[in-house]
């Protein structure tokens, strides 16, 4: 194992890996020891009391972060006729149909971050589904992605602005974006609230004991800081 950097040492020494801060106190600090000399990525992963074995327990969905991910999102929409037109002018990066999957199948062309599609293009989706589901590309009605013809607008425009995709994983921690360190602290706390409202809401009713048993926010090359439940759940006004 390498010697850690003094970089990555001066900030592990202001966080104390014991504590669990408030949501304030947290992203301060996330934001002062995040100085790998690009904008880092501020992510937040959350350990919920959820057995996502249980179908009624697989806590999935999607939420528009308030000041967005800081990110610019590559998007592509399986649309024909007045659908496609419509993403085309609402800004998506590619719109097809027939030929955008043939691409796709041929070519294994995968340079954009979230798709969306039409209902009456899923069937023809489907045939790409082994390329696209395990990279988290597929589009999916549980998260808003597979949508009516007039709501193809303003998914797009949702998705560009910082809508975010979120899944539990096996062990029952959520993993997501939450916008970049050049953010406002501010900014950074709202987008927090929002995500972690969004939590809450999902709540399945079959859980039991503690739904949130940690909360933790990192950057991409700091250091993770812990951040008190209670507060952060707080924050979310749920």
């Amino acid at each position: 194992m390498g010697k850690p950097s003094k970089r990555w040492s001066a900030a592990r020494s202001r966080v104390d890996t014991t504590k669990k801060y408030t949501l304030t106190e947290a992203v301060e600090l996330i934001k002062e020891t995040a100085n790998a000399g690009f904008d880092e990525s501020i992510d937040l992963a959350v350990r919920l009391g959820v057995n996502p074995r249980h179908a009624d327990q697989m806590i999935r969905g999607a939420t528009s972060l308030p000041h967005g991910t800081g990110r610019t999102v590559r998007v592509v929409v399986f649309a024909q006729g007045d659908a496609a037109k419509a993403a085309e002018e609402a800004g998506a990066d590619v719109v097809g149909s027939d030929e955008l999957i043939a691409k796709i199948q041929k070519e294994n062309w995968l340079d954009f971050d979230k798709a969306v599609a039409t209902r009456d293009m899923m069937g023809k989706v489907g045939r790409i589904g082994r390329l696209l589901g395990p990279r988290g590309l597929m589009p999916n009605p549980k998260v808003g992605t597979v949508v009516a013809p007039d709501h193809v607008a303003q998914t797009i425009k949702d998705l560009k602005g910082g809508r975010i995709d979120f899944r539990v994983e096996k062990s029952g921690i959520i993993h997501c974006p939450v916008g970049k360190s050049s953010m406002d602290a501010n900014q950074l706390e709202d987008n927090i609230a929002a995500l972690m409202g969004e939590l809450m809401r999902l709540k399945p009713s079959s859980a039991k004991g503690t739904y949130v048993r940690g909360v933790a926010v990192s950057s991409t090359m700091g250091i993770g800081v812990r951040i008190d439940a209670a507060d952060a759940i707080r924050a979310s006004g749920r």
